[in-house]
């Protein structure tokens, strides 16, 4: 399967995640409902001179204003909105972009969703998705891990691997765990199942971290 096919696939996913959970649910985005991350989708796709502030914080406030108002629309449109995709003038709307850009997306936000609620249960993932998220991983892991001051490897534990070492540095830490953990790890989840492995002071400090995209 394409990279743009598999962006489909969890384009639907996390539609029907959003539409299961309602719009009141929490999600692991902080202050957000499900609402409020259905709203960020949308605008994010279909009005980009708002969503340049979810990147550029001097534009943050405008980002905020539009999103809000977003989500003042029946929930069920604004996840329908959601699954139907970008508009054909976005940028979003043209194949290699959508593929790039919203795969790690759209596994994220789901893993969002699933994980704040009450029960969650693991995501089973097929090898083709587990082979692109490790290799997002490994690519990321430099940009998300700037503010860490340690060297970091990462380890995929789905299947015999090598680690990867991501960031230069001593002391050294492997963060082991399966490709999606590895890839909401690398996105400031805190709840992603993931094992930091070395010495106690070494694992401390990257604990202590702020890691985020």
């Amino acid at each position: 399967m394409s990279t743009s096919s598999l962006v489909h696939v969890e384009r639907d996913n996390l539609a029907d995640l959003l539409a299961a959970a309602g719009p009141d649910a929490p999600t692991l985005c902080e202050g957000w409902t499900t609402r409020d991350l259905a709203a960020h989708l949308v605008i994010r796709e279909g009005r980009p001179d708002a969503a340049a502030g979810i990147v550029i914080g001097p534009l943050a406030g405008w980002t905020g204003k539009v999103q809000a108002k977003a989500a003042e629309r029946p929930y069920a449109e604004l996840v329908e909105a959601f699954r139907q995709g970008p508009p054909k003038w976005s940028p979003f709307s043209i194949p290699a972009v959508d593929a790039a850009a919203n795969i790690i997306e759209f596994v994220v936000h789901g893993e969002d969703v699933r994980r704040a609620a009450p029960q969650w249960t693991p995501r089973m993932v097929d090898a083709e998705l587990n082979a692109l998220l490790y290799a997002r991983a490994t690519k990321m892991g430099r940009l998300a891990l700037r503010k860490v001051p340690l060297g970091v490897a990462v380890q995929r534990t789905d299947e015999a691997a090598e680690a990867y070492a991501v960031k230069t540095g001593t002391p050294i830490v492997t963060i082991a765990g399966a490709p999606i953990d590895l890839v909401l790890r690398m996105f400031g989840r805190t709840a992603a199942s993931v094992e930091v492995l070395g010495d106690a002071d070494a694992v401390a400090a990257f604990n202590a971290a702020r890691i985020s995209m």
